[in-house]
Parts: C-alpha cells; sequence; structure tokens
C-alpha cells in the first residue's frame, strides 16, 4: 500500500499552475529522484508532501500511522546547543525534556535530576533516550560539541540525524550535499542505501543521483511524470518524448498557419466561409496560446583574453601551516597554459589557502612561487562576494556599461543577461530576491563577462541545475584559458579536469593525471606502493603495478557473453513499455494493488538488467 499519494494535485503562487493535476503515489523501500530546472516546483512539491503548504486543488492521502522528516537545504535560524540537544530536538517536547536531563547530569546538579527523571519515567521515554544515543553513534557525531562550532558539513549530518530520530518511514532531503565535501558525499549515500524506509530527494549531483535513485520524477512546465529505473534510462526516454512532443507542436503550428492564411482571404472566400472552420480555428488560438514552453537554455559564451606565457604557475617547495597544523609539505608542481586542474580535499583540508598561494595572494611560510606574464584572472567565489546585494542584477554585471564586448562581438546587457535566463524585469529586480541558483547564474554571468586567460572556480556547481551544469561542462571544454577548479561535484570534475590537486592530509598534496575517478583508481596503487617502499626503507613511488593479464574466457562464458547483448536490449525494450504505460493518462485512478505489481515488476527487471550489465563488465574484462 502506498504510504503517499498526491492525486490531481494543483499549486499556485501565481502565474501559470507551478503544479497541475499532479498524480503520485510514493510506495514503501523506494528512493525518488526529483528532477527539474530551477524553479520548476521541486522544493514546493517537498513541502506539499511534508504537509507544510496545502494544495490549491486535489487531494494529499497519507497511509496511516505514516511519519514523514524533511531535511531542508539550509540550517535553520535559532539551531543552538549540543549536538544531542539538537539531535533530540526532532522529538519535540520529549526531546527537551530529555536533553535538560543530560545537562543536569554533565553538571552534578542531582536535586532537579531526579524530578525530570521522574517526568521521563511517567512518559516512558527512556527508549527515546536510547534512540537519541543510538543515532549519534550511527552518525559518529561529537555528543557534546556545541552545534555553532560545527562545520557546515558536520551541521548537515546533525540535522540528518534530527530527521533520523522520528524514525521516519518517508525522509525528504532538499539538496543533501551542498556544503558536504567527497568523503561526506560517499558516507551519506552509504548510510542513505541502507535506510529502512523510503527517500524522496532533490540533487544536482550527478553521480549520486545515480548512486542512490531507484525511481526519477521529473517536474516540467507543472507537469509532473515517474520514470522508473535509473538515470540514463531516464535521459533517454526524456529525450524522446521532447522530440516527439518537438514534432507535434510543428505539425500543430503549421496547421494553425495555413488556417490563419484561409481567415485572411478575400471577400469571395469570406462568402462561403464555413462556420465550423472559423470555430475550430479559435480553438486552434486557444490551444496555442495555453502552450508552455520548454524552458530556455542558458546560452553561456566566455570572453577570452590574449594567452599569455607558456608557464602559468611554478610553486617549489611550498610549506604553510596553521594552528600548529601543516596544511601543505614540501609541494611542487608547476601549471602550464591550458592545463585543468581539480583541487580535491575534505572541508578545512586548506584547499582555499593553496588556491592564494598558487595566485601569488598568499606568501608562504616555505618555498616560492612563481607566476606567469600576462596573467588575466577571473575568480568564481563560492562565497558570490563578488556580487553587491545594494545593486539589481543588472548593474552587478554592467558596472555603468551598457553594452558588453565578447570575444570581439558586442552586444547590449539586457540580451546578454538573457542568455543567462534572466527577463529584463527579473534583471532589474534587487539581488536579494533571486534564489540560490539564480545568484549563481548571476555570479556566472558576471565572471564570463570579463575576459580572462586564468579562470579560478571554487565551488561553481552549488544551487545550479543539472542543464546548466552540463552546459557549463561544455563551455569550460572548450575553454582556450587555464583552468583551477575546486568542487564536490564528482561527475563535474570528471568531465573537466586533467588533472588533480588532492591534500591527502598531513600537509600531503598528491598529483593524478585525470579526473576523480582516475584518482581513486590511482590511489589504491600509489598506496600499495608506498607501503612497499617504507618496508624495503626505500623512496615511496606511486608507478601502479601492471595489470594482471587478462583470463581466456571457457566456452560456456564466451557464449554467454554473445547472448548478452540481446538480452540487455530485450530487458530495456520491456522496461520502456511499462514507462510508456505508467505515463498514460489515468494510469494512477486504477486499483492501487495493481500499481504496486507493476512497479513491483518493473524494479525486479531494472535488478534483472543492472545484474546482466554487471555481468557484461565481468566477461568482458576477463
Amino acid at each position: 500500500m502506498s504510504l503517499i499519494q498526491l492525486i490531481h494535485v494543483d499549486y499556485s503562487i501565481g502565474g501559470p499552475l507551478l503544479l497541475e493535476q499532479v498524480d503520485l503515489s510514493i510506495e514503501p523501500n523506494e528512493r525518488v529522484c526529483i528532477v527539474g530546472r530551477n524553479g520548476a516546483g521541486k522544493s514546493t512539491l517537498l513541502k506539499l508532501i511534508a504537509g507544510e503548504i496545502h494544495p490549491d486543488d486535489g487531494e494529499i492521502r497519507v497511509q496511516g500511522g505514516t511519519r514523514i522528516a524533511r531535511l531542508t537545504q539550509e540550517v535553520p535560524q535559532g539551531t543552538a546547543g549540543s549536538v544531542f540537544d539538537v539531535v533530540a530536538e526532532g522529538l519535540g517536547e520529549l526531546g527537551h525534556l530529555l536533553a535538560r536531563y543530560h545537562h543536569l547530569l554533565a553538571e552534578g546538579d542531582f536535586d532537579a535530576l531526579g524530578d525530570v527523571q521522574s517526568q521521563i519515567e511517567a512518559q516512558n521515554a527512556w527508549d527515546l533516550d536510547a534512540r537519541v544515543q543510538r543515532i549519534v553513534e550511527e552518525l559518529e557525531l561529537p555528543e557534546t560539541a556545541d552545534f555553532a562550532d560545527l562545520s557546515g558539513g558536520m551541521k548537515r549530518r546533525v540535522l540528518m540525524g534530527q530527521a533520523l530520530v522520528r524514525a521516519p518511514d518517508l525522509l525528504l532531503l532538499d539538496e543533501p550535499t551542498n556544503h558536504l565535501d567527497i568523503e561526506a558525499i560517499a558516507w551519506l549515500e552509504d548510510f542513505l542505501k541502507n535506510f529502512g524506509g523510503s527517500i524522496i530527494f532533490i540533487t544536482h549531483d550527478r553521480s549520486f543521483l545515480r548512486s542512490l535513485a531507484t525511481r526519477i520524477v521529473e517536474i516540467d512546465r507543472g507537469n509532473v511524470t515517474s520514470w522508473p529505473g535509473d538515470y540514463e534510462n531516464y535521459l533517454r526516454r526524456r529525450e524522446e518524448r521532447l522530440h516527439a512532443e518537438s514534432q507535434a507542436n510543428a505539425l500543430f503550428d503549421k496547421k494553425l498557419a495555413q488556417e490563419e492564411v484561409w481567415i485572411r482571404q478575400g471577400i469571395k472566400a469570406r462568402r462561403t466561409r464555413n462556420e465550423g472552420r472559423v470555430r475550430a480555428l479559435k480553438d486552434l488560438r486557444n490551444e496555442r496560446s495555453e502552450r508552455r514552453e520548454v524552458t530556455g537554455t542558458a546560452k553561456i559564451t566566455l570572453a577570452n583574453a590574449q594567452s599569455g606565457g607558456r608557464k602559468v604557475v611554478d610553486a617549489k617547495h611550498v610549506t604553510q601551516a596553521y594552528g600548529g597544523r601543516t596544511l601543505l609539505r614540501d609541494l611542487s608542481t608547476t601549471i602550464m597554459r591550458g592545463d585543468r586542474v581539480g583541487i580535491i580535499g575534505p572541508n578545512g583540508a586548506g584547499k582555499s589557502t593553496l588556491l592564494k598561494i598558487l595566485l601569488g595572494e598568499l606568501k608562504p611560510q616555505e618555498g616560492e612561487v612563481t607566476l606567469g606574464t600576462g596573467l588575466e584572472i577571473a575568480y568564481f567565489d563560492q562565497h558570490r562576494s563578488t556580487l553587491d546585494d545594494s545593486l539589481n542584477a543588472l548593474d552587478n554585471v554592467a558596472e555603468g556599461r551598457e553594452y558588453i564586448e565578447l570575444n570581439g562581438t558586442r552586444k547590449h546587457i539586457i540580451g546578454y543577461l538573457q542568455d543567462f535566463l534572466f527577463s529584463p524585469e527579473r534583471a532589474r529586480a534587487p539581488i536579494t530576491r533571486l534564489s540560490g541558483g539564480e545568484r549563481n547564474r548571476l555570479l556566472l554571468a558576471k565572471l564570463f563577462a570579463q575576459p580572462s586567460n586564468l579562470l579560478v572556480m571554487d565551488e561553481p556547481t552549488n544551487d545550479l541545475d543539472i542543464e546548466t551544469l552540463e552546459l557549463l561542462e561544455e563551455l569550460l571544454g572548450e575553454y582556450s584559458g587555464t583552468l583551477l577548479l575546486v568542487s564536490h561535484d564528482r561527475a563535474f570534475i570528471d568531465n573537466v579536469v586533467s588533472s588533480t590537486l588532492v591534500l591527502e592530509g598531513d600537509g600531503v598534496v598528491g598529483e593524478y593525471i585525470g579526473g576523480y575517478n582516475d584518482w581513486v583508481r590511482q590511489r589504491p596503487a600509489a598506496a600499495a606502493a608506498m607501503a612497499r617502499a617504507s618496508k624495503a626503507q626505500l623512496p615511496a613511488t606511486s608507478t601502479p603495478a601492471p595489470a594482471p593479464a587478462k583470463r581466456k574466457l571457457s566456452f560456456k562464458e564466451q557464449r554467454e557473453l554473445d547472448l548478452l547483448p540481446e538480452k540487455l536490449e530485450t530487458l530495456e525494450k520491456d522496461i520502456a513499455t511499462r514507462t510508456d504505460a505508467m505515463n498514460a493518462p489515468g494510469y494512477f485512478q486504477q486499483d492501487n494493488a495493481v500499481i504496486v505489481r507493476n512497479n513491483e515488476a518493473i524494479a525486479k527487471l531494472q535488478a534483472e538488467l543492472d545484474a546482466a550489465y554487471k555481468r557484461w563488465e565481468e566477461l568482458e574484462n576477463g
């Protein structure tokens, strides 16, 4: 039986409906990812499911006894106290009572302690105290630490504990990877895979999405559609749907244009005019006026400066310590013109310090850094400090200019901002009214209007929707200058950089060819080589061991490999057919038991498909 059902739900915040005639069911043990452009209504849908807001029309049914917990994008204002206090707050008044008990116990105030203990016993709440303790241990939280002193990533983990302590059947997560480093994201993935309830989450992190989601729910122009299976299946099916929609719209527009020509014909034609045809034309006009076009894609252009010297940065034997901790130890590296370098490391490891040293903004305590000639640097700041909140979007980018020069082309500032999906009205709005994604797009617009040959990007992916991320990747791929990128987005790193500098702890900075996954592949080999060198008391080398020879397949295995492509194709077609049936009008109006059986059948087929692909990879690799 469904945990929650949305039936013909409408919701508006002015203008066209943000969500229109939404039919959606969430089943037990699902992990559903909601995707869509910035402003499409993803967070609004989560709030509707959580019961924080109510639909304008339609119905939301929640199965009796279903507990729902929601983790928001930002840390709620006023969150304070110890880690135990904040986690226990998820239990409401009983949580406050348990927190008071632990404070009195720590202070040794046994007179007041007895009264609180009696209240806990009267409400049989000791099992809840044990639950809080268990959550704190499972999430590896510092129980007595002050919440205000924690890093952004650890605060998110504490708030996750606050949601989990309610023992929810349905967990709602809005951009849970924001402000987390790669290690924390990997931990969160593993934790959520083992979570016993259902999860609905919003994320722009494609690696996280691919690893976790068992179903994709898309919001597009108010319509909500469900796509069982993995993210790759969703991408294929979405492209097919958009292509079919584009063709249907073209045929419709052609017919409308023909009818408009007919209605404007001369007096002779008007005498024999068919009134039914006139009424049909009115219907066509109404239908065309109500069509909601696909949201535009940003048309990002980057202003290139003339090339500087061949050598961009040359760092020799750099050492930097802070607060008694060595962040960089004897680092030597050379960055050449055209290099695309990713900087990876945990929060607080020293990535920003490394950037400042490489850019010459901070003189290292030991060693030296030499910058190349003719450098023109453009800097994307994750804190968006280069935006002036007292100005609107237009004035932030224009800086008194009416036109922007882009690689020899002159463009009006309003047209330039429209390329970044800012309407003239939105461009003149105070930036305090812009969403996180809009502020990031505005910062990109400001940054890319500045000619550069060295582009420095510190966490550029936060709050950007996936379509804009992919466009940014494409743009950076065509950038002729040098790129320094700090990011926790594994897919973005893989798609953009050609080498990585990894802060590996105790001041060690490893240098690797390739992106994130290349580093992961090289890291075990490097560690093993270092261990062997340490035992032999020889200098360590990061040269990986030669790959083992590929095993020859048996006759039976070769036969299995030959048949797998046909099996994969059959499974994919079956999943696609069933998915189309689920997107048909009226699908969710049938008996709930039928819907559950269909969901289970698709999940089984998807598991079969995943296993087949895994087996194919095993046989291919010998």
